[in-house]
């Protein structure tokens, strides 16, 4: 079932609504909640989660004998619904971004009740999982992120199939995220980071909707599902294990290299070329044995930006 989340009005046009899906048994809350979209530019987690609504609404429908949704699943494909249709990142009226308003209020500003709602909906989920991605600049690999995770997130993570988990510690700066709001209620807070902002990156987005299928057979919200044998253990990194080239000299950066890939120390991954004399000015190497975890796509570069970052094996 599709329903609004939250009705909002406008000054000068017709109000707008945040939909989402409840899809499955009548329950007081659901098994898994998975939100995306709060920033308007990140369209791999909105396009994801909009299949995976589609799918799992078919499932209810019988379309897939085979497969039984057994649990509550809450999905929200996009939040900042303002921000998707203009193709801004932040809230479109007052520049804001809605993962700085948590936990929200009633009586707040427009997006500080946005965030209250979201966090309502979803805050007393056993699974709770929020999909953002990389800069429109820079494609990250599908991952895992964990912040301050409990042994039981270290293992449920492995579990969510995707090659690479990133642990870091939860921040006592940016507390007004929903992670850090999730945090405080019992049951187990994930983000996964999809690709480059901007864009549909269909490889991916494939790989994460299989990824949550899978999941939800193995927790065992949707019986039926045929677990497939992964091609790799997924490797845990912390933030210790990140190796990051930044460029030398301006210019223009080309390369081929693909994420998700194992690459040798000294490895040529890319070139950074005179943008009007057309010369290779510096190669880009990788600084150590490891998985290409993240690379700039966008060409033109300054010197000091981020190029690549290479995650080592420990």
């Amino acid at each position: 079932m599709i329903r609004d989340l939250l009705c909002m009005t406008a000054p000068v046009r017709e109000g707008f609504d945040i939909p989402c899906h409840e899809i499955g048994p009548k329950s007081s809350q659901p098994a898994v909640a998975l939100v995306a979209g709060l920033h308007g530019d990140e369209i791999n987690g909105i396009f994801i989660l909009s299949r995976l609504a589609d799918f799992l609404n078919s499932v209810e429908a019988g379309k897939y004998p085979d497969l039984r949704l057994v649990k509550r699943v809450l999905i929200i494909p996009a939040v900042n619904v303002l921000g998707v249709n203009l193709r801004t990142r932040t809230w479109p009226f007052d520049k804001s971004d809605i993962n700085r308003m948590f936990p929200g209020s009633t009586t707040g500003e427009t997006t500080q009740r946005i965030a209250y709602a979201v966090l309502e909906a979803t805050k007393r989920a056993k699974y709770r999982i929020d999909i953002h991605t990389a800069s429109a600049d820079f494609e990250e690999i599908p991952q895992v992120r964990l912040y301050g995770p409990t042994e039981a997130e270290r293992e449920t993570a492995r579990q969510l199939g995707l090659q690479a988990i990133m642990e870091r510690s939860l921040s006592p700066v940016f507390t007004t995220t929903m992670m850090y709001s999730w945090k405080v209620w019992p049951g187990q807070s994930f983000v996964l980071r999809v690709g480059q902002a901007g864009t549909v990156q269909l490889d991916h987005c494939q790989r994460v909707f299989r990824a949550m299928v899978s999941f939800m057979g193995r927790i065992g919200v949707l019986e039926g599902v045929q677990l497939a044998v992964e091609d790799e253990e997924p490797c845990c990194f912390d933030k210790e294990s990140a190796f990051r080239v930044f460029a030398e000299k301006a210019g223009t950066f080309v390369s081929d290299s693909k994420v998700g890939r194992w690459v040798r120390a000294g490895q040529e991954l890319g070139y950074i070329y005179d943008s009007f004399g057309g010369t290779v000015i510096e190669k880009v190497v990788a600084p150590v044995a490891g998985l290409l975890t993240g690379i700039r796509r966008h060409p033109l570069l300054f010197e000091g930006d981020l190029i690549l970052r290479v995650n080592r094996k420990g």
